[in-house]
């Protein structure tokens, strides 16, 4: 996604969920994905860019997943849509006022980690072992290293590589939740042709789970899984589940094409 790791980023850029989708789409026709529909799977901001990608380009797409999509009217509020309200981001907000999502310290990161996951986060061996060797080789060596320390090393270096970028963030957070992208999922809903499919964690703090029968009450078809004991990070919480239920999902829609 334009913005993110990997792409280039300039204040210049329209970073609305319109501006977003015309951009997936650019590439998508750049790269010859428009020549047969695909499956397309979005979460978050993603899910709210690819529900309006889905809605504005029915033709490209052939099957949707939405996984606790922004974009919509949460008949409950969430504790992160109320973090946001205490922040009143309709005003001028100084800068060094934290949000949520866009930590400043180790306290602020473990704090959004809370909020996006049910449980506390766990890294995967390898990149644990890799954690190890590259901060602490010695330690390593010798095996005196906790699993808590390369934990905490690997959140060290995530927050080391957000920090610069900063400023940015919270400006495309900012455009994201303005007046122009807020809704945009819910403003869209009823020109999703597409088979759908919206996952959704029941105990998500940062996007209510009650945005999952907002949508199927628009669109009555679609297939909503939701997860027990599961935050907003599904993908990092419950990756097996996740993986199976999307790929269940995207076989089942192709064989009723």
């Amino acid at each position: 996604m334009p913005g993110h790791e990997g792409t280039s980023r300039t204040g210049a850029e329209d970073y609305s969920i319109q501006g977003q989708t015309r951009r997936v789409h650019q590439f998508v026709r750049s790269v010859g994905l428009d020549k047969s529909p695909f499956h397309l799977v979005g979460t978050s901001m993603g899910g709210n860019v690819a529900g309006v990608y889905a809605a504005l380009y029915p033709a490209d797409v052939c099957s949707l997943t939405l996984v606790c999509p922004a974009g919509l009217v949460y008949p409950t509020e969430s504790s992160f849509i109320a973090l946001l309200k205490e922040l009143d981001l309709e005003k001028p907000v100084a800068p060094s006022k934290p949000i949520p999502l866009i930590p400043t310290s180790m306290q602020e990161l473990e704090a959004m980690l809370k909020l996006c996951c049910y449980k506390p986060p766990t890294i995967p061996r390898q990149v644990r072992r890799r954690a190890l060797q590259a901060s602490v080789r010695g330690a390593a060596r010798c095996g005196a290293v906790r699993r808590g320390a390369a934990l905490t090393d690997f959140l060290r270096g995530l927050l080391a590589n957000r920090i610069p970028n900063n400023d940015f963030y919270r400006e495309v957070f900012l455009e994201i939740v303005g007046e122009k992208s807020r809704h945009s999922l819910q403003e869209h809903l009823n020109l999703i042709t597409a088979p759908l499919q919206v996952i959704w964690g029941k105990n998500d703090q940062i996007l209510d789970v009650s945005g999952a029968a907002v949508i199927q009450k628009a669109l009555p078809h679609c297939q909503v899984d939701l997860l027990d004991n599961c935050g907003h990070a599904i993908a990092l919480e419950r990756p097996r589940k996740f993986a199976n239920l999307v790929l269940d999902f995207h076989n089942k829609a192709k064989k009723q094409a």
